[in-house]
């Protein structure tokens, strides 16, 4: 049986998103889990190093994004041209599909460790194609611990469901910011293993970490097509194919 249904497809074009429960396999997620700690433990030491606090929209010992390591990390490479990776990006982009970006984000018990509602789209900066990003939960996710909230399109006050909102930078975390509304969003309340699948121009947020534990989530990023930079020179991101002709391929040697 196919892990995205039709139903499920339907949901991604109507609203922006949908949820698969406990879909990554125990080995796999007790793997990425391993990776992720072995991560956040060099992030400190560099930045205890380096005699800052913060790097970009990371903060020490609060929240943390740590981007693109998969590359020395068999762990991760396998997990993000899996099977089920490959058929998440069959359902949604189609039958051509490339890794365009994998990030850990991490909240430390921290009640500093929000992150303000934006288009994943707001961070590229210019006008692209949209991309798939899949938010996976390493922990049991809850309001409590921060997980992320989702804004369905039909609440979010634009105009198109393509369209990019301008967003502006917060001068404390260095967050983007692209929704001012009332509106608080869906909280995402999902076991660990659940896959969280929204489009690159859906609205989300997540609340801080008020549990005494880190909240942890894997965030996997696929595109149908290359994104360029504004002047089209180069690539914005990473265009590793994992889909041709809907046949999955093997990652990059």
């Amino acid at each position: 049986m196919p892990v995205v249904s039709p139903a499920q497809v339907e949901q991604y074009h109507r609203d922006g998103y949908f949820i698969l429960e406990s879909v990554i396999p125990g080995p796999a997620l007790d793997a990425l889990r391993e990776e992720c700690m072995r991560l956040v433990d060099d992030f400190d030491r560099d930045m205890e190093a380096r005699g800052i606090k913060s790097q970009g929209i990371s903060h020490y010992k609060k929240r943390y994004f740590i981007s693109n390591r998969s590359a020395a990390s068999p762990i991760m490479t396998e997990f993000l041209f899996s099977d089920l990776m490959a058929e998440i990006c069959r359902a949604t982009l189609g039958e051509t599909a490339y890794l365009f970006n994998e990030q850990y984000v991490v909240k430390a018990a921290d009640t500093d460790s929000k992150f303000a509602w934006h288009q994943d789209s707001g961070y590229v900066g210019h006008y692209h194609r949209a991309y798939l990003s899949c938010w996976c939960a390493l922990d049991d996710m809850s309001v409590e611990n921060g997980t992320v909230y989702i804004l369905p399109y039909a609440r979010d006050g634009r105009n198109s469901s393509d369209e990019i909102i301008d967003h502006s930078v917060d001068d404390r975390s260095n967050d983007k910011v692209g929704y001012k509304g009332a509106d608080p969003g869906d909280p995402a309340i999902v076991p660990a293993g659940s896959i969280v699948v929204f489009s690159s121009r859906t609205f989300h947020r997540s609340g801080p970490n008020m549990t005494d534990n880190y909240r942890r989530c894997y965030l996997a990023q696929y595109s149908a097509e290359p994104i360029m930079n504004r002047d089209g020179t180069e690539l914005w991101g990473r265009a590793e194919p994992i889909l041709k002709r809907g046949e999955r391929m093997q990652p990059p040697a």
